[in-house]
């Protein structure tokens, strides 16, 4: 079973073509804390832009390859892109498990003590994001204009309630995620109900980490009346580059940039 979800084990979306961006390190504190992060412009940027943020899959990182490349391409779009380590991710690794790769960090844990582990630092991610926010729209480049999400799986599991908590975000990209009724993960169906923003949901078809069905049970309590699903056939792993393409396209609509 693969668990580095969009971590170095897929390339995520083609960023060929791609216009040139400058990377920086973003400085996020949070009760005294550091929170690793980092912001993506595009060359040039010489107008307050939209701000994205990316959330990595588990196993992954702010600078997995399906993060940049998502960078990639919103930057080309004409968008600030930030992302930061979760909880337990990059930076963030406990000490014991730094050098090892996700099937190595899951199998030690257990798939169940893994999850649970991350559905755990939901909460401090939340605040981690909206710490992250402020930092980005401190910067002259960015300011307090329109923010989108987009994160996948993990990515998910911390922005369902990034979009019910944060009035600031203006659209989302989440999927690859379910709700599993009441013996699942707490917090996902109340979070789920407070989303009223657009969201674009990706669920594939024989996701062999999140069944179908606990996908469409999800996008179903989302609270938006703007929501769409798009389905495809394949695995956790296998969402085709078109889908990247099309949330690029979303975001790039809701957030004003096209």
């Amino acid at each position: 079973m693969p668990v580095e979800m969009f971590g170095a084990a897929t390339a995520g979306p083609d960023a060929s073509g791609a216009t040139h961006m400058h990377q920086a390190a973003l400085p996020v504190r949070r009760d005294g804390q550091a929170v690793p992060a980092v912001i993506w412009l595009p060359e040039g940027a010489g107008r307050p832009l939209p701000l994205v943020l990316v959330g990595h899959g588990a196993g992954g990182s702010m600078q997995a390859p399906i993060v940049t490349g998502v960078a990639r391409r919103l930057t080309a779009l004409g968008c600030a892109v930030a992302a930061i380590d979760l909880p337990y991710h990059g930076e963030r690794t406990p000490p014991g498990e730094v050098g090892m790769s996700a099937r190595e960090r899951r199998a030690r844990l257990g798939l169940s003590a893994w999850r649970e582990r991350n559905a755990c630092a939901t909460m401090q991610a939340v605040a981690d994001w909206q710490a992250a926010i402020d930092a980005a729209q401190a910067l002259p480049e960015v300011g307090q204009g329109r923010v989108g999400y987009f994160g996948l799986s993990l990515g998910t599991r911390c922005g369902l309630p990034l979009a019910a908590a944060e009035s600031r975000l203006t659209a989302a990209v989440l999927g690859l995620f379910g709700y599993a009724g009441p013996a699942g993960p707490p917090g996902v169906a109340e979070a789920a109900r407070q989303v009223t923003i657009p969201v674009l949901f990706l669920v594939q078809w024989d996701d062999e980490l999140y069944p179908r069905s606990d996908g469409f049970a999800l996008f179903d309590l989302l609270a938006s009346e703007r929501k769409t699903l798009h389905a495809n056939p394949g695995g956790h792993l296998d969402v085709p580059r078109s889908e990247f393409a099309a949330a690029m396209g979303f975001l790039a609509h809701h957030l004003g940039v096209r």
